[in-house]
């Protein structure tokens, strides 16, 4: 082989590595293609930049697949050495429209309804408990 033919069989074999590496960042699955439904109903975010970032969500779901709600935390942002919290009810239910930072982020009177909790701690690690409150 020429050297000519070498070089454009190698541009070929990048631009073609390039091609799949572009298309699987854009065709990245994300909380569209859930069959759970989600939808955010509120969220805190504490102002504190200096100190660990405190985050919390209220999320309600059409259906409860288990693992898509985990899943769906773990796509939430998360700071290192913050808190992200995921409160996830059914649609149609009791759903606290007002958080606050803290042990206890809403009224108790919502806590029946809460049928899932993700947390992911300072040190990222991951608990996902059903019927938590």
């Amino acid at each position: 082989m020429s050297r000519k033919s070498i070089i454009y069989s190698v541009a070929v074999i990048v631009l073609i590595l390039v091609f799949f590496i572009v298309k699987d960042t854009f065709n990245q699955p994300g909380v569209e293609n859930m069959k759970a439904g989600f939808t955010e109903v509120a969220k805190f975010r504490n102002a504190n930049n200096t100190g660990p970032v405190q985050r919390i969500y209220v999320v309600t779901v059409k259906d409860s697949i288990w693992k898509e709600l985990e899943d769906y935390g773990n796509l939430m942002p998360h700071t290192k050495y913050g808190s992200t919290k995921v409160y996830f009810f059914m649609e149609n239910t009791n759903v606290p429209k007002a958080l606050h930072p803290g042990a206890v982020n809403f009224d108790p009177a919502f806590n029946k309804s809460c049928i899932a909790l993700y947390e992911k701690s300072a040190m990222s690690q991951v608990a996902f408990n059903k019927y938590p409150l």
